[in-house]
């Protein structure tokens, strides 16, 4: 089977309100800083045919928000894509379409302003069933309360774990340029900040934020062309759980390990323990890294707790940019994650860069408590 290259990527500084840039400006900034790294163009024989977007018409505050954007991603009168859940997943609808011998280069953005909703909870309260849920006032954060609630009594999180979760995240958020949120923390300031909804408290919760992205992917036989380094999709797998509540066991992460199972099968990873050096995840709330992890495999199951305190996140180099617990936005979070692996990958990362980093692995999700799990494989 033929290799799929990521070439490039871009992204701007994430913000809690870009309010002086409408959103195509942003996405017009990424694509001239990927045409400047690799020279790639539209039309032609050898231009880029086919664009994957990434956007919600709920958080552009219009109906199929992708038509606002075709001029500037280079879709007019081309093919484009839209993916209107997690961005991630618009990494393997890239892939896909340069397997399937579509094309052999794909254009990747995405972008997402959550600072244009007057609630992001009346946003995702609208993810759920009509007539039995969405009346009951069920939103990602009150779900979320659920499923933080379940998992800690099953794996004995405490407070002051979740704290070390939040601390650290700033830690490494203030080496990172493009972060949003960089004021740094102590403990006691975790523990005892504002209750959103039991147990997830005001500094468990990522911040609003606003951004966009970008990743120019191409076949092995045209990656050359656009990068000295390409860095491998050796891996991709995605899974739904069920659509009700009551339906899922909101503790046992049987999405994110079906997902996991399969993008390691495809990569040909038989124990992630040992081959994976870095983890970018889309921990939402703080007490879904640990949880998260062990669904990657990399924790032990209801081992999440003790992992933290015995630093596993340092030996595994989980989320060196600050990871969503600091800020990005929930469209597009796992594709902020990929971009982040790869420039670790390509050792371009800067004052966060990890050391010795040759296999990575992107998580994110979207859904409440979870609901699609999304995981990529990337290999230096």
């Amino acid at each position: 089977m033929k290799r799929v290259a990521i070439c490039a990527v871009s992204q701007i500084k994430i913000e809690p309100d870009i309010w002086y840039q409408r959103f195509q400006g942003m996405l017009l900034e990424i694509l001239e800083d990927l045409q400047k790294q690799t020279g790639f163009t539209f039309g032609g024989e050898k231009g880029v045919h086919n664009i994957a977007t990434a956007s919600d018409d709920f958080y552009d505050a219009r109906t199929i928000s992708n038509s606002a954007i075709t001029d500037v991603v280079g879709a007019h009168f081309r093919g484009e894509e839209k993916m209107a859940q997690e961005g991630l997943n618009g990494v393997g609808y890239a892939m896909a379409q340069i397997l399937a011998g579509h094309d052999e280069v794909v254009y990747m953005t995405g972008h997402s302003k959550e600072s244009m909703a007057e609630s992001r909870n009346m946003i995702t309260n609208m993810a759920y069933d009509p007539f039995y849920c969405r009346c009951m006032g069920l939103d990602f954060l009150n779900v979320a309360g659920l499923q933080a609630r379940a998992y800690m009594e099953k794996a004995g999180i405490t407070e002051e774990q979740l704290a070390k979760v939040v601390v650290r995240a700033r830690q490494w958020a203030e080496r990172n340029p493009f972060a949003n949120e960089t004021k740094q923390l102590v403990p006691g300031d975790v523990m005892y900040s504002p209750m959103l909804s039991d147990p997830i408290r005001t500094l468990h919760a990522y911040p609003v934020s606003d951004g966009a992205v970008g990743i120019l992917l191409a076949a092995e036989n045209r990656a050359y062309e656009f990068t000295d380094s390409p860095i491998w999709i050796t891996g991709f797998g995605n899974c739904m759980d069920s659509y009700f509540l009551g339906d899922r066991d909101l503790a046992g992460n049987p999405a994110l390990k079906k997902a996991a199972a399969s993008a390691y099968k495809m990569a040909g990873i038989i124990n992630p323990k040992k081959k994976v050096k870095l983890v970018e995840l889309k921990d939402a709330y703080a007490y879904q890294q640990p949880l998260w992890l062990e669904g990657l495999g990399i924790a032990g199951d209801a081992q999440g707790g003790r992992f933290i305190d015995e630093n596993g996140p340092v030996a595994y180099n989980v989320n060196l940019s600050g990871g969503m617990l600091t800020g990005r936005p929930t469209m597009i979070g796992g594709l902020y994650g990929a971009v982040e692996a790869v420039l670790q990958l390509k050792g371009q990362a800067g004052e966060h860069q990890a050391a010795d980093v040759d296999c990575a692995v992107v998580q994110s999700m979207y859904g409440g408590a979870g609901q699609h799990q999304t995981v990529v494989v990337l290999e230096r």
